[in-house]
């Protein structure tokens, strides 16, 4: 019986490693975050191109994934990573894990989306983390809603804000760099203690926060969340009914948002290098690219990618985000987790 299984479960391992025609397919392996996502059509082109098969390795939220890559760079698990962004550039470089590659895409993708000059990370989204408000609830309840990051502690805002925990949410942690951004080291913390004073909630991720408290996604009794700038395009691109208005709407004042960006890399010790170079092109293509606004609702990072009507009428970006520098990020990134703690949830 355990002879036959042994042979079972390798004969079905066999079968990722040849196509239908009984020909044997090369296998390349993506390792990203859980909400990394792609056409499967827009997929097969580069498969059906390189008569490859593309093997996703997800796990977990994009801090989780580059802490897996990193501990296993001896022998690593992919050949390329989808999904560092700023918050995580400077670990990920120091760490040592990937090998440069200076794509022939990158000369149409603007110079300030590209924060490592060794191309080891290449740019391949970017989104804004602010505040989204619920336009029916201010409406209904009569009251103006927030235009800025410091009218948050306004009192007529008392109890009406939900935030993620930098420590457990990626979306958190991108709104607390852009406290830190607006009010500088010596000044956030005072603004995170009148915010508690005004009865902020926080929730552990963000699908918590906006599914289980924003007013506009549930019966929660929070109509201000920390989401995204593109957000507002997603209710109306999943809404059941034709709207002609997101019910939504992002907060984009002076250094009220701070810029996500994604990037991409090949990872030292691959052994399919040109295959992964290939990857990494498709990824920074046009059709990977104007595939990313209806599957992760970020912007493309190619400006030669078009962009969906829905994104054009209802996605914004900031025009004057908030900047913390990657190193400074990486240099005092556990110090301000300890720091909002204290203040916030103790």
């Amino acid at each position: 019986m355990l002879k036959a299984l042994q042979i079972f479960v390798l004969f079905g391992f066999s079968l990722l490693f040849f196509s239908t025609s009984g020909f044997a397919v090369e296998t390349i392996t993506l390792m990203t975050h859980d909400s990394f996502n792609i056409s499967k059509e827009v997929l097969q082109q580069f498969e059906a191109t390189n008569k490859v098969k593309v093997r996703f390795l997800k796990t977990g939220d994009a801090g989780a994934a580059l802490i897996q890559a990193i501990l296993s760079k001896n022998n690593p698990l992919a050949d390329v990573f989808f999904g560092v962004d700023n918050t995580f550039l400077s670990r990920a470089l120091k760490a040592d894990i990937f090998i440069p590659y200076a794509s022939p895409l990158l000369v149409d993708i603007p110079a300030k989306l590209k924060l490592d000059q060794s191309n080891r990370l290449l740019p391949a989204d970017y989104g804004d983390v602010c505040l989204n408000i619920d336009r029916n609830w201010f409406k209904h309840n009569n009251l103006t809603p927030p235009t800025d990051l410091a009218d948050l502690i306004k009192p007529e805002y008392r109890g009406l804000t939900v935030v993620e925990n930098p420590a457990t949410s990626s979306p958190g942690m991108a709104f607390l760099l852009a406290t830190i951004g607006r009010f500088g080291e010596e000044g956030y913390l005072d603004f995170w203690k009148q915010l508690r004073a005004n009865r902020v909630l926080v929730a552990n991720s963000w699908n918590d926060a906006y599914y289980g408290n924003f007013t506009a996604a549930s019966k929660g009794d929070r109509p201000i969340v920390v989401s995204y700038a593109s957000s507002p395009a997603a209710t109306v691109f999943y809404s059941k009914e034709l709207l002609d208005q997101a019910p939504t709407a992002a907060v984009l004042g002076h250094y009220s948002a701070f810029r996500q960006i994604e990037f991409v890399g090949i990872l030292k010790g691959t052994k399919k290098q040109q295959l992964a170079e290939k990857l990494v092109d498709f990824i920074l293509s046009r059709p990977f690219q104007e595939d990313i606004p209806l599957q992760m609702f970020v912007f493309p990072a190619n400006q030669q990618a078009k962009l969906p009507a829905v994104f054009i009428k209802y996605a914004q970006v900031a025009e004057a985000p908030a900047q913390v520098p990657p190193e400074a990020i990486e240099a005092h990134r556990q110090q301000w987790l300890e720091e909002w703690t204290d203040v916030v949830l103790r």
